[in-house]
This record gives C-alpha cells, structure tokens and sequence, in this order.
C-alpha cells in the first residue's frame, strides 16, 4: 500500500465522519423537535456506512492495495423507534390524554457517538499528517 492510497482511505474516512459529526448534531438540535414538516415529532438520523473497497474474502485472494479503497456514507436513515411519550397537557402538540410525542433521542447515547466521531476524525487526521511526513522524507532521500 502506498502513501497516496493510504491517504485516500483516510481522506474518505474524514468525510464520512463529517457526516456523521453533522448528523449527530442535527439529531441534538432536534432533541426536543415535537413539530416536522413531515408531520409527528422529529426523528433520530442514523448514518449508515459502508467501504468503497472488495469484501474481506475478496482481500485474501487479491493485493491489499486493490481491495482497501476506504469508506463512504450509504445511507442516513430515520430511526424507527416509535417517539417517547411524555405527559404535558399544556404543550400545543398534545393529543386529547395530554401525552406529548417527543423525539426518541438520548442526550447520553448522542453525546458518546459524538465522541467517538470526534476520535476517528482525529486518528484520520493523524494518519495523513503521518503520510505527509514520509512523503516529505522520501522525497528528502530521494535528493
């Protein structure tokens, strides 16, 4: 694998961490959204992933650098987790029992993905300083 092809994997990581971080976000803006255009209370997105490269199987049989391509965002998908009732008889959005649908979404849980989003950004971050550092050297070598 070459510093170039090590460096796409990482740069197709980043995006998709920056996705993910933007999609975390959205859903901890939405943490109290009761109203969409859509219609019922906001839903959590999830962010599906998927790699750009050959399956594991395929990697055994042919070259490393053929099969490792990287990582790319399939999909951002809607949560089917049904919304958490919450008793508010005087929200607007109330039904007729004063149970208010609230997004299904958990301040913790949201919290911990962003953290470790954060830290895969970071490590790809790492990973291309690291192959800009050898590029320069070889090339350093190479005078």
């Amino acid at each position: 694998m070459d510093i170039f092809t090590t460096m796409k994997i990482s740069a197709s990581a980043l995006r998709a961490q920056r996705l993910r971080l933007n999609t975390i976000s959205s859903n901890l803006a939405n943490i109290e959204t009761t109203r969409t255009p859509d219609g019922g209370p906001y839903r959590k997105r999830e962010v599906v992933f998927q790699t750009t490269g050959k399956g594991f199987a395929d990697t055994l049989d042919t070259r490393m650098r053929d099969a490792a391509q990287g990582v790319k965002v399939s999909h951002i998908q809607a949560s089917t987790l049904p919304p958490r009732m919450v008793y508010d008889p005087s929200h607007p959005d109330a039904d007729e029992q004063g149970q208010v649908a609230m997004p299904n979404i958990s301040l913790v849980e949201e919290t911990a993905d962003m953290m470790s989003a954060s830290r895969a950004y970071e490590a790809n971050v790492t990973v291309v300083k690291s192959a800009k550092r050898m590029a320069l050297k070889a090339l350093e070598i190479g005078r």
